[in-house]
């Protein structure tokens, strides 16, 4: 009998554990550098100076900054620093995870102010930094067209806790935990702002709606917040009257703020859809800009007493699966109505309707920021949960900035899953040669020229003024 050779045999190994020179994670060091040249180091540094632990010899902002660069490259426990920490030639010295912790813990509502406003000072100069190296903050897009200005999503999302932690509570998803309220820049995925809430808070609560608004405008740079078009978009849960005034009393401050949220589909409403002739409904739009199968769109504005509300347009739909209400099963068709007072024109309505309807990307932005940090909940006390989301905003930052100021093509618009797997988890060795230090990524590794593009473009960005 004759012996085949195994298929796909590999080479017999042998394991040690006293490797020297080899170093891992290297491409966190962008987001470390990043957060350096960007003066959001300094920024915390300055914000956390009354915290700074007596003798480590540790700067706060390192010590803030550490963590949300580990929570980027994808770390979930404050222990995870010690990734980090044992590679003191890439990283430098890193505080202890006890060290780390207890600056967490003495974070309270006024420290977690400063921290916001440590994070839009570090905003103030990396948004210059892309319009000086790169084309500026990018445009989102609807309906195969840029979108003017900056478009801002606004969602909550429920999160799960395994045991009993201050203000966690029953979700209205029917789970036990939290309920943050977060909001997304759609341009670049910037996480703006959140706010840790309990688990059985509103999801249509408008004071919190006002309130993450504001964060969320106050970390849009002075250039950029006054004069610029700022669309702010939510699902039905953002339609209170008194979130929508706050949105247009906005203008009166100078922010060119307008809204696009959704609406239930209620008994006037109804009416009124029932009333439109066929020859009014257009052809909806994917958003590529193509004609969306079996999906039309109409305006209302006028037509139902919506006493209070401004502009709004129902979109007509059936698409497959859809569930209907028994007002849908009696007309055959779905339908989804939202607000806008965005000026209209002849030839608009469907890209207002597209354009709302990208508002669904923010599920892509919480399902990433759930895998950056905010996903989890590592403390039984609020204040440390709530300082925890802040630096995972931070480290949604990081990400980021990394793709829109230091990376290119499919990368710069990666997810965090692969930019960890492609750039942030690469090996290296560490070499000294000529009074250098220097970083030899792998030859044969595919991505080894993006990330060293991107360190190259680190270099060269215009540091902030001491």
């Amino acid at each position: 009998m004759e012996r085949a050779q195994g298929i796909g045999s590999r080479p017999r190994l042998h394991v040690s554990a006293d490797g020297v020179g080899v170093v891992g994670h290297d491409g966190a060091r962008l987001l470390a550098d990043l957060a350096d040249v960007t003066g959001l180091t300094s920024s915390y540094s300055t914000a956390l100076g009354p915290l700074r632990p007596r003798g480590t010899g540790h700067d706060p902002g390192r010590i803030t900054t550490d963590p949300a660069v580990m929570v980027a490259d994808g770390g979930e426990a404050i222990t995870d620093l010690a990734t980090l920490r044992e590679q003191r030639e890439v990283f430098g010295p890193i505080a202890s995870t006890p060290t780390a912790w207890r600056l967490l813990a003495a974070v309270d509502e006024r420290v977690l102010g400063r921290l916001r406003s440590a994070r839009a000072q570090a905003r103030e100069v990396a948004w210059p930094q892309a319009s000086e190296t790169r084309c500026g903050i990018p445009a989102a897009t609807a309906g195969g067209r840029e979108m003017p200005g900056l478009v801002l999503d606004i969602d909550a999302t429920p999160i799960t806790c395994h045991s009993e932690k201050d203000q966690a509570a029953p979700t209205c998803k029917g789970g036990f935990g939290f309920h943050p309220l977060l909001c997304f820049l759609a341009n670049t995925g910037q996480g703006m702002s959140g706010r840790l809430r309990p688990g059985n808070s509103g999801a249509n609560t408008a004071a919190d709606h006002i309130a993450v608004l504001d964060d969320a405008l106050a970390q849009i740079p002075d250039a950029h917040r006054h004069g610029t078009d700022i669309l702010v978009r939510t699902d039905s849960a953002g339609s209170a009257k008194s979130f929508l005034s706050h949105i247009r009393d906005l203008r009166t401050r100078g922010i060119h703020t307008f809204f696009s949220v959704g609406y239930a589909v209620t008994e006037p409403v109804r009416r009124a859809i029932r009333s439109l002739p066929e020859l009014v409904w257009h052809p909806a739009l994917d958003q590529d800009g193509t004609l969306r199968e079996s999906a039309e769109v109409a305006g209302l504005t006028g037509m139902a007493d919506l006493a209070g509300y401004p502009h709004h347009r129902p979109p007509r739909t059936s698409p497959p699966g859809a569930q209907l209400s028994l007002f849908d099963q009696d007309e055959g068709l779905r339908h989804q109505v939202f607000l806008t007072d965005t000026p209209i024109t002849s030839d608009s309505a469907q890209f207002l309707e597209v354009r709302h309807r990208g508002h669904a990307t923010v599920e892509d932005h919480i399902r990433c920021g759930k895998t950056t940090g905010f996903g989890r909940v590592p403390s039984r006390r609020f204040g440390v949960n709530a300082a925890r989301l802040e630096l995972s905003l931070a480290a949604i930052d990081l990400l980021a900035r990394t793709r829109f100021l230091l990376l290119d093509g499919e990368l710069a618009t990666a997810e965090p899953k692969k930019l960890r797997y492609r750039i942030l988890h690469v090996a290296a060795r560490i070499t000294w040669g000529s009074r250098r230090l220097r970083l030899r990524i792998s030859a044969t590794w595919p991505w080894r020229h993006e990330l060293a593009a991107a360190f190259h473009r680190l270099a060269a960005l215009p540091r902030p003024a001491s």
